[in-house]
């Protein structure tokens, strides 16, 4: 992929979030944070850390020169998350050994009323409504290896300009077509593409004719198991590079068990890697569910909502310090507050409950100060933001 030309970077925010991205809790491998960063103008982020990691420099310039379609190969995988997905709890994932993470669904039509802005006081790319300061999407060069924005849409031409908008800033593009939510069902978009081949055609070779970038899909099942293969095969035509599948099907809840065994049908029928998602709550989950399906990588969403650290083969990390990094995460990547609140009332939930103490303080809470001062980070949020200001 081409680096991305944009305005020059200074080392000083650069230094500024390795200092803090390095922190106690961070457990990222250096040679992948260097390899991860595009250039930005005349100064690269390698540069600017080349006193910080030396000689992993030049290796970081060789993957990036080297960089190719994304690698669905036994890869543990974040899945899309409404409100979760945003960067800190995607970074969060990653430092607990998550290979691939997908942002939340973000709607075509919202995309293309974004600008993108290059946040030099944070170090990201934000994709901000115009006329608005809100951001939309944010990301950042230390993830750019292994994010994937995800679309909702029902037009291929509007698919097509959104992910020219961001296609240069993630790693791949992936279409939701699995949503069961009436706000997409309404607009013709996730799971109401299911039984539209023709729209789905459409939409995925127009993308895959137009972008020098990975292009993927993500699915339910179908009615029947036939009808799921069918569909799968007729997306593989397409030219996509992967198809995740949830097994379960549109009319079913969370709370019924995922069909495997119809994950297994596609896996069989098809030559493309397959993603499956569906009941992974433990470390352990990754595999079974891929040496039963035989797919090639495996996605969790629930499981990762109620603790990040499911990725880590070393086992689970307290909740209670989860949510702690998470919370100093939204803070250095100043996330949204609806987004830190929601995703802290997900976690709460599954161990607790928001009539608790607790649970009323974040719903109360009025800004990240607030959360910090719940959590006991006041000081790591005046640190990051003292360290901003200069």
């Amino acid at each position: 992929m081409r680096p991305i030309k944009t305005n020059s970077w200074a080392a000083g925010p650069v230094f500024f979030l390795l200092k803090f991205c390095l922190g106690p809790v961070t457990q990222l491998n250096p040679a992948r944070l260097i390899s991860s960063r595009p250039k930005y103008g005349g100064t690269s982020v390698e540069e600017a850390a080349k006193t910080s990691f030396g000689s992993l420099e030049e290796k970081g310039r060789e993957e990036e020169s080297e960089r190719r379609e994304m690698d669905y190969n036994n890869k543990l995988i974040l899945a899309p998350m409404v409100r979760v997905g945003t960067l800190p709890f995607r970074m969060l994932v990653a430092e607990y050994g998550a290979d691939i993470t997908y942002g939340e669904e973000i709607i075509d039509h919202k995309l293309l009323k974004c600008d993108r802005l290059v946040n030099d006081s944070l170090g990201t790319t934000d994709f901000v409504e115009r006329g608005t300061d809100s951001v939309v999407f944010r990301t950042c060069p230390l993830e750019r290896e292994r994010v994937v924005f995800q679309m909702g849409t029902s037009d291929p031409i509007r698919a097509l300009k959104a992910a020219e908008l961001v296609c240069k800033d993630v790693s791949a593009i992936d279409i939701n077509m699995g949503c069961p939510k009436q706000f997409s069902l309404s607009g013709g978009m996730g799971a109401a593409l299911l039984s539209k081949p023709e729209l789905i055609h459409d939409i995925l070779t127009t993308l895959k004719r137009n972008l020098d970038t990975t292009i993927t899909c993500k699915i339910r099942l179908l009615n029947s198991p036939k009808d799921t293969v069918e569909l799968a095969r007729k997306i593989e035509k397409t030219g996509v590079n992967a198809l995740a599948v949830h097994g379960r099907k549109v009319k079913d809840r969370p709370r019924d068990p995922a069909k495997w065994e119809e994950i297994k049908d596609v896996v069989s029928a098809l030559s493309i890697p397959v993603i499956a998602n569906g009941d992974i709550f433990e470390y352990d989950d990754f595999n079974r569910i891929q040496n039963f399906t035989g797919a090639s990588s495996s996605m969790v969403a629930r499981g990762a909502l109620w603790n990040a650290s499911i990725f880590s083969p070393k086992g689970k990390s307290s909740w209670e310090d989860i949510k702690k990094q998470y919370i100093r995460k939204s803070i250095l990547w100043d996330n949204d507050l609806k987004s830190t609140k929601q995703t802290l009332k997900e976690m709460i939930m599954h161990y607790s409950c928001l009539e608790l103490a607790e649970g009323k303080a974040v719903i109360k809470s009025e800004n990240l100060a607030d959360l910090a001062k719940l959590y006991g980070e006041e000081d790591y949020y005046s640190s990051v933001f003292s360290n901003r200001r200069n």
